[in-house]
């Protein structure tokens, strides 16, 4: 498929029964190989923070670093629909300060879609976006901006403890049902699991998507594009399943470019 993927695209494919496949990326060259790749969806996440700059909790990043990535994405994004985390703050400080951010977002950074966390908290928040015309991505569920109330740290919140039970489903299929009245365009459930994931997914019918803790019960996943390559240090010793480890690649190329440079070899290239 090379047509530009767009919102209603990604309601189609939910009601064809097409799976809709995502990455997380924060950087022009990741983002242009992923869309060379056909992703329908590149998910421009404050997971920055954490997973390349080393913060503690995405928390930490700001309205402005959250420009910088999202501007970089989509200068190597033609075809994907990008979507743009909201950070931590606007969200809680108003509605009209998620405007303000979201505007931004949209016009300066290129967005074609908002992120915004913890959303069942603040669906006056996504009723403001859509009323004024912002497509609103919508994640619940055992996200990062709620999981320290849950007494949860961020860096276990892909563990199988944090997926959602089973007597959570009818509460997570209300708050659902809520994000898509205040007219979501896609639902973004974190750590859903199987039975409430696709207790979710089968309840409304806009897209529901995940990524940790998700499945093939849910309309899609979107993981990050990192994870995928096993792009950190991290994948030097790891036994988690990825599909290319970049991370032992690097490794050898820098051992051999130190080598040649000791060696006073020529370096080719």
């Amino acid at each position: 498929m090379t047509d530009k993927v767009t919102i209603a695209a990604l309601q189609q494919m939910k009601r064809e029964g097409k799976k809709i496949a995502g990455v997380v990326a924060w950087d022009t060259p990741m983002a242009r190989i992923a869309d060379l790749a056909g992703v329908d969806l590149i998910s421009v996440g404050d997971s920055v923070g954490v997973n390349l700059w080393g913060h503690e909790t995405p928390l930490e990043v700001t309205m402005d670093e959250m420009m910088v990535v999202s501007k970089a994405v989509r200068r190597g994004a033609s075809r994907a629909l990008v979507s743009a985390d909201l950070p931590y703050g606007p969200a809680q400080e108003s509605p009209d300060a998620a405007l303000r951010a979201s505007l931004r977002l949209m016009k300066e950074a290129g967005a074609d879609m908002i992120k915004v966390d913890a959303a069942a908290e603040f669906p006056e928040v996504v009723r403001r976006l859509v009323r004024e015309g912002i497509p609103v991505f919508a994640q619940f569920g055992l996200t990062p901006q709620t999981a320290q109330k849950f007494g949860i740290p961020y860096s276990a919140q892909n563990s199988p403890q944090a997926q959602a039970t089973a007597e959570a489903s009818a509460k997570l299929v209300d708050e659902a049902k809520t994000l898509e009245d205040a007219g979501s365009c896609a639902l973004d459930f974190t750590n859903s699991g199987p039975i409430a994931g696709e207790a979710v997914a089968k309840a409304v019918a806009i897209p529901v998507i995940g990524g940790f803790g998700g499945g093939p019960w849910l309309d899609g996943r979107v993981r990050l594009a990192h994870t995928a390559i096993g792009y950190a240090d991290k994948w030097l010793d790891s036994k988690t399943e990825t599909y290319v480890n970049t991370a032992k690649a690097a490794l050898g190329a820098f051992t051999a470019l130190i080598e040649d440079i000791r060696a006073a070899r020529q370096i080719k290239g």
